[in-house]
């Protein structure tokens, strides 16, 4: 394969991109420059039901915590969206949907946990003393924990692992910290009670608008992340959430006899 080359060293080109290219078709190269979420017809609901799926997606796929400064910019542009905003239903979407990403990352947990310790038992065999060292109260307890316990059981996990990167790889040390780092950004805006208020058109502008960058750039981060693999873009984003969704015409009702 030609990207393993001499000439494709510290070019950011992939080792796991796919083998056999598919043929596409030429695009207006400076399409690709233009933010497809700065359209007219995506409405603020629209905008905000996708961001809030996106970053619950970004956050339960995040194993190698490359996406873990995307999640962080993205939730804090969410919340400048929600500081921003005068409707109190708006507020309480963007509040609930915080509450879910939190209550699904959390539903996640034990199995993402339960992968770092696979790569424990994997070198020092099932039970072992460094496994004891990683989960001194066992597994389970990452399920158990209060929230405000979690990221306590997971620095403890973290510290296992780095005492000994020396047999288990840095790679599974990072695997470890993407977890805790994704568990702070989902915790923290979940507990977030909102800044400052203010309802200003320009305020309310500048918030979307910088959403939408931040969106447009995730994006941009997912196309490095898997290029020439179009279909991996639905395991971050749902694009039929921006499309609006005509609504279906009523039922007539059914005359009494019939």
């Amino acid at each position: 394969m030609a990207r393993y080359g001499s000439a494709f060293y510290n070019s950011g080109a992939r080792y796991d991109a796919p083998n056999n290219i598919r043929p596409t078709t030429m695009r207006i190269l400076s399409r690709f420059l233009d933010n497809p979420f700065d359209d007219v017809n995506i409405s603020l609901d629209e905008l905000l039901g996708f961001t809030t799926d996106h970053l619950a997606r970004m956050i339960a796929n995040n194993f190698s915590g490359e996406l873990t400064p995307r999640i962080t910019a993205t939730s804090s542009a969410l919340g400048l969206v929600e500081d921003s905003t005068s409707g109190d239903q708006t507020k309480l979407g963007i509040r609930k949907s915080r509450k879910k990403a939190k209550n699904d990352f959390r539903d996640a947990l034990l199995a993402k946990v339960a992968k770092v310790i696979a790569g424990v038992s994997a070198f020092y065999g099932a039970a072992s003393g460094v496994e004891i060292e990683c989960c001194p109260q066992g597994r389970s307890v990452f399920s158990e924990c209060t929230d405000d316990r979690v990221a306590g059981h997971l620095q403890t996990l973290i510290d296992g692992v780095t005492a000994h990167v020396a047999d288990l790889g840095a790679p599974l040390v990072a695997q470890a910290q993407a977890i805790a780092d994704s568990w702070d950004v989902v915790y923290a805006a979940s507990e977030s009670a909102g800044g400052a208020k203010t309802s200003t058109q320009e305020a309310k502008k500048a918030a979307r608008e910088n959403l939408q960058l931040m969106l447009f750039l995730t994006l941009h981060k997912l196309a490095e992340m898997f290029p020439r693999q179009p279909e991996k873009l639905a395991l971050y984003m749902q694009q039929s959430l921006l499309e609006d969704h005509p609504a279906q015409p009523p039922v007539p009702p059914v005359p009494p006899g019939s």
